[in-house]
């Protein structure tokens, strides 16, 4: 028997029905034209995968907006479902997607928990005793400029047990150990815009294309 290649076993979440995804909140807005998957929202929102995946090599390239408004994107990756008062929300790692002056995409974060993984900050950084190790743990020139403001940037996510890399347009920006979530779903954010809440009309949306996964044992 002859082993599946890698190339082989890439799958392609996007689709002309997203259909591998699904919406966990009351808002927020998906569709999929021109090989892009553009999101809107008017309050922070992620786009949710039907499946749960495990240990994984995840790729997916994303465009932010030329606006004025605040925008702020990320891929959360063994997402979990959270209840809230008035509905639910995803909960779990996020490989950010930060254009602005601070520079943190490709940081790790840990949407509606302990925040900031890596780097650090000074006030919004909880970890616990699941967070076991940072590898790389100086926020360095290299990984801030890795990011290219409107133009198509590249994420790698690998997932194998606790060891967590994120890696953006090449350049190798988180590294932990965490023990937190083992398994969970594919989120796909766009934060909201407060143009869209007033106004009903925005150019702030985030666009997604090229979005694979591979799974490994």
């Amino acid at each position: 028997m002859v082993a599946c290649s890698t190339q082989e076993q890439r799958i392609n979440l996007l689709d002309d029905n997203l259909s591998q995804f699904s919406n966990i909140y009351s808002y927020g807005s998906a569709e999929f034209k021109d090989g892009e998957l553009i999101l809107n929202s008017t309050a922070n929102w992620f786009y949710t995968t039907k499946k749960e995946y495990k240990n994984f090599i995840l790729t997916a390239e994303v465009l932010m907006p030329d606006v004025s408004e605040y925008s702020n994107s990320g891929i959360m990756f063994r997402g979990q479902v959270k209840p809230k008062d008035d509905g639910q929300e995803a909960m779990g790692y996020q490989a950010e997607v930060d254009p602005s002056e601070r520079k943190w995409s490709g940081g790790l974060y840990d949407q509606a928990r302990r925040q900031w993984l890596h780097p650090v900050h000074a006030t919004r950084s909880f970890p616990d005793s699941d967070f076991v190790e940072n590898y790389l743990p100086a926020w360095t020139d290299e990984m801030a400029s890795a990011y290219r403001h409107l133009d198509w940037n590249q994420y790698r996510i690998e997932c194998r047990g606790s060891d967590i890399k994120i890696f953006l347009n090449g350049v190798l920006t988180s590294h932990v150990k965490d023990t937190k979530d083992s398994q969970g779903f594919i989120g796909l954010q766009h934060h909201g815009s407060e143009l869209l809440k007033t106004t009903g009309v925005t150019n702030n949306v985030v666009r997604f294309r090229n979005v694979f996964i591979t799974e490994l044992d």
